[in-house]
């Protein structure tokens, strides 16, 4: 059954590679191979979720390449599937023909596969290589329109932020090694100490950045620069709850850090709180949404601490159809009116309302309100954080009330009436108008979390046992407070605001976390280089330019002198040997006279010296 698992990666990563290079030559064709290799992922994921598959290669000594899907991931694998197809879909009207169809489609493609070989890698090499491909394809789809440079900083921006957190990652590899258990991700928890709380601070920094949870979270405002469909699956089913997923899929090796669980669950509920209080300030659609994006997964990281595993999976599912559906109505207004602005969409539901349906019915799921699904997930994981701690709980339930009124404020504006005539609302073309049913129909029938044996279902496939499960009185409290507030939001209108009331300006600027990311980590670190050029500059190269200077003196001394040491020497021992080539001329006179005195003298010179030495 490997087989089965290799096609549902290789699917959508060699289509995509295909796309991705081949460029404008396949724009016409691109939207049928996307969509129809879409179509093949859903059904292989679909029977990869029963038959559970499971595939291994060898990549490096005690570190393979490791994928399989099991409950937890099967959930995972149909959920991301399913929502790519609906949002290719959708994107082949919005990505109209005059666009870089091929490599929107490609980049697309290979998104989604990198996205499916993170939920089921079982080692972290293969999480690692995922995770790499994940944050590439998503700077380059956020910047897609390259020649606007706001689009391609703000892409910069959101690649740059998760890049510094990943590298948490690569500081959890290196630690598990170090720890002597391999590197599987079902045996981090068995890492030595003080390996093992390395290995979860690292897991911890890497899945909160990658997730947008506080600190982090600003990154994410900055990616709705990209594409609506950019950001309906990037921040719905994908990239973003990547994050959560990791935290849900390693929450052991959180509980036996002895930190990690208390440090996940209070950094998910405090983001869901502080980011809710964000989009409740938002003026813009677009920004709001992904400000709700941070909110709502940080009640799945709130389900990763508390070890929710059913509860985080449900709210990951729920929040995926909502999600999804929400951003892609938006991006239908926004080609439309060319403004994703509250108040200049009023009474865009009204004049489509097929459109506006599907909004209200994502509004009011991400709202809270019964009996629709987001509603029953939330209250599955309130009531692990109930067990754990009544102040997670109570933090928890106030974060869902903001939730409520961020959504029907979004709600309240789309439903009133134009404030000025408009342009007539186009038709929904097929390719628009099937993601939008199928994804409120998920919205609604998803709902059926709340019913115990759908629960127990769910715990049976993540492989769970023994979690705590909601009273009645937590759905009726929760379910009341949601009902209450929104018809408050609602009866309030358009008092809330005409741009941010000065109380609310930080939270409209999303808590000012750009700024002092700037201030405590970009201009450090931009003033420490700075420092170091100007030490480069002016002392190592002075002095390297100095050692050079003077090397060559040193060579031009030395030179000199050797020149003029070898140049006489040579001189002498050639001067000499013209002496003696004289001298021994002198004798050669060619009369045999003076040849038999020389000899007679030489003899006697030798008798004279035998003499002496007897």
């Amino acid at each position: 059954m490997s087989q089965m698992l290799w096609a549902l990666i290789a699917v959508p990563l060699g289509a995509g590679a295909v796309l991705a290079v081949v460029g404008r030559r396949a724009d016409r064709l691109a939207p049928v191979v996307a969509v129809s290799a879409a179509a093949v992922e859903v059904v292989l994921a679909v029977v990869s979720a029963f038959r559970q598959p499971r595939a291994t290669a060898p990549l490096l000594e005690g570190a393979a390449f490791g994928l399989a899907v099991d409950g937890l991931s099967g959930l995972m694998v149909v959920t991301v599937t399913a929502v790519t197809a609906a949002v290719l879909l959708f994107s082949v009207a919005d990505i109209g023909p005059g666009q870089a169809r091929s490599r929107f489609f490609g980049l697309m493609l290979l998104f989604s596969g990198a996205m499916l070989v993170t939920v089921t890698a079982t080692t972290l090499p293969a999480l690692l290589m995922s995770w790499e491909v994940m944050g590439a394809t998503s700077w380059a789809l956020i910047g897609y329109w390259w020649h606007d440079p706001v689009r391609v900083s703000a892409a910069g921006t959101a690649f740059l932020t998760t890049r510094a957190a990943d590298l948490g990652l690569y500081l959890a590899a290196g630690a598990a090694l170090a720890g002597g258990h391999g590197m599987t991700l079902a045996g981090l928890d068995r890492a030595t100490s003080p390996w093992l709380h390395v290995v979860a601070a690292g897991v911890i920094v890497a899945a909160l950045g990658k997730s947008a949870q506080l600190p982090f979270s600003f990154w994410l405002s900055k990616a709705m620069q990209g594409p609506s469909p950019v950001s309906a699956l990037l921040h719905s089913a994908t990239m973003v709850v990547a994050g959560a997923y990791l935290l849900i899929r390693t929450q052991p090796l959180l509980a036996a850090s002895g930190w990690g669980d208390d440090t996940v669950a209070w950094t998910g509920v405090v983001t869901a709180l502080a980011l809710g209080l964000v989009a409740v300030a938002q003026s813009d659609l677009k920004q709001l949404l992904a400000a709700s994006s941070c909110a709502q997964i940080g009640f799945m990281v709130l389900a990763a601490g508390v070890g929710s595993a059913v509860g985080g999976s449900l709210q990951l599912i729920a929040h995926a159809a909502a999600k999804s559906l929400a951003f892609l109505v938006t991006g239908f207004w926004l080609t439309w009116l060319g403004t994703q602005k509250l108040p200049e969409l009023r009474g865009a539901a009204r004049q489509n309302r097929a459109a506006g349906a599907g909004f209200a019915v994502a509004a009011l799921a991400l709202a809270g309100v019964p009996p629709l699904s987001l509603w029953a997930a939330k209250d599955v994981l309130l009531g692990g954080a109930l067990e754990a701690s009544p102040a997670l709980y109570a933090v928890g339930l106030a974060a869902a009330v903001v939730s409520t009124a961020y959504s029907v404020k979004a709600l309240w504006y789309v439903w009133q009436p134009a404030a000025a005539p408009r342009k007539p609302a186009p038709p929904l073309p097929a390719t628009v108008g099937i993601p939008f049913a199928v994804l409120a129909i998920a919205s609604v029938a998803l709902a059926l979390l709340v019913l115990p044996p759908v629960r127990e279902a769910v715990a049976r496939t993540v492989g769970t046992s023994g979690e705590a499960a909601p009273e009645g009185w937590e759905f009726l409290l929760s379910g009341a407070l949601a009902l209450a507030v929104a018809a408050a939001v609602w009866a309030r209108g358009d008092r809330r605001s005409r741009g941010p009331e000065p109380a609310a300006r930080w939270a409209h600027g999303w808590l000012g976390l750009e700024a002092i990311a700037h201030a405590l980590l970009v201009r450090p670190v931009q003033r420490l280089a700075s420092t170091l050029a100007a030490f480069d500059d002016r002392v190592l190269d002075r002095g390297v330019d100095g050692l050079a200077h003077g090397t060559l003196q040193l060579a031009g001394t030395v030179n000199r002198w050797m020149e003029t040491a070898v140049d006489g020497a040579a001189e002498g021992v050639a001067a000499a040997s013209r002496a003696l080539g004289r001298l021994a001329r002198r004798p050669q006179t060619g009369q045999l006279h003076q040849y038999l005195a020389q000899a007679v003298a030489a003899f006697t010179v030798l008798a004279v010296v035998i003499v002496f030495v007897r």
